[in-house]
């Protein structure tokens, strides 16, 4: 899982240095399936469940699924990348929500509270702590500062499969859920709205968007709980 992490980190670093206004999403798909190969991995995405590409592009209102097109990226939009691989039989997942170009005060204060949140349900990911202390250490950091958290989409067990038990929700109660153990991995994944939690699905049958057309934000790690504390797996 580790080796797999690691081609889901490179590939996304290389990915963000490829965001700039005038490239399209589709333009981001096709360097992402020619650096998955590179590096003799198979796009964890792609076939899953019908769906077409290696990347879910996901940009402003869209929050998770958004499919790679032709669409030109502008200055000012965020657009979130999702992206996994599969190595030896292992999987690796994570998403990054990058700027395009100069953003308004709200767009960038949206991506750095959303990274935030992800960094606080990591330090929660350890031995002994229990399974929505994760996902309250989302929501208690993104409602104060007067965002929502999506409801309908959550993080998920990985290993073997892409999605493994238990669901990872990013709001909860602390103290709940199961026991974290030693050797558990999971791909933790906020979903923050600049407004309200509800999102609609377009008739594309994938690309969730937010219900009011206001901004989304998307950020994952795979996380191992190891005896040392959390330790992720997609981070070069």
């Amino acid at each position: 899982m580790r080796r797999a992490g690691a081609v889901v980190a490179e590939v996304l670093e290389v990915l963000k240095g490829n965001v700039r206004p005038g490239a399209t999403t589709l333009d981001l798909e096709k360097i992402a399936e020619e650096e998955t190969i590179k590096r003799k991995a198979s796009p964890a995405f792609k076939g899953y469940r019908g769906y077409p590409f290696c990347l879910c592009t996901s940009v402003n209102n869209e929050v998770v699924h958004g499919m790679p097109s032709k669409k030109v990226l502008k200055e000012g939009d965020i657009v979130s990348i999702d992206y996994g691989a599969l190595v030896e039989g292992f999987y690796g997942d994570a998403a990054v929500t990058v700027p395009v170009g100069k953003v308004s005060e709200e767009a960038a204060r949206l991506v750095r509270v959303t990274e935030e949140s992800l960094g606080k349900a990591i330090e929660a990911a350890r031995e002994g702590n229990r399974l929505l202390d994760i996902s309250s250490a989302v929501q208690s950091h993104v409602e104060p500062q007067g965002f929502s958290v999506v409801r309908e989409f959550v993080g998920h067990g990985i290993g073997r499969e892409l999605h493994e038990p238990p669901q990872v929700p990013n709001f909860g109660i602390p103290g709940r859920g199961v026991k974290l153990k030693t050797g558990m991995v999971l791909a933790i994944e906020p979903m923050i709205n600049s407004g309200g939690w509800a999102v609609k699905i377009l008739a594309d049958g994938w690309t969730a968007v937010t219900a009011d057309g206001k901004l989304s934000a998307h950020f994952e790690h795979t996380v191992a709980i190891t005896p040392d504390g959390p330790r992720v797996l997609t981070m070069i």
